[in-house]
């Protein structure tokens, strides 16, 4: 068995969500799940067959995010995993609930903007993917103006009153 980490190459401010899946109709399904919690929202989705035909089947609302999903995930071409890239001014926070309620959907590696490598095993049948490596090291422990500055953040973009 071989082990290797695959970057995940997108633009630096485009969000995504890495999870597993356990079906064809996943597709159709996490569509359906996306622009039913956002009205207008620009995503594209591919998952990774892990039978038959084992094709990367894809789905989507913008052409450029859509093509992030189909490349990124016959680069990881790992079974029954899934990928979704969301345009920018759209975030994970949003739609990671509705996407874990889809009954294909068994768990999500992680949703985030930060540079990511996922870590694949390989036993030259098939792939898995194993885990995440999302964004950088812990620098140290917040502090009070750290505590402020988060506080403040939250406000500025709207998650908090």
């Amino acid at each position: 068995m071989e082990l290797t980490t695959i970057k995940i190459d997108k633009p630096e401010n485009i969000n995504f969500i890495l999870g597993q899946t356990h079906f064809i109709k996943t597709v159709e399904d996490v569509h359906e799940a996306l622009v039913s919690a956002v009205p207008g929202i620009k995503f594209g989705l591919a998952f990774c067959e892990a039978s038959g035909k084992c094709l990367v089947r894809w789905s989507g609302t913008d052409m450029a995010m859509t093509e992030l999903a189909k490349k990124n995930a016959y680069a990881l071409s790992a079974g029954h995993s899934f990928i979704i890239f969301l345009a920018e001014g759209f975030y994970p926070l949003n739609v990671l609930n509705t996407i874990k309620m889809a009954p294909e959907v068994c768990g999500i590696f992680c949703a985030t903007a930060n540079p990511t490598e996922v870590i694949v095993a390989d036993n030259g049948a098939g792939r898995g993917i194993l885990g995440v490596i999302d964004g950088e090291r812990s620098k140290g422990l917040e502090g009070e103006e750290d505590i402020a500055w988060r506080k403040g953040f939250l406000r500025q973009i709207g998650y908090k009153a």
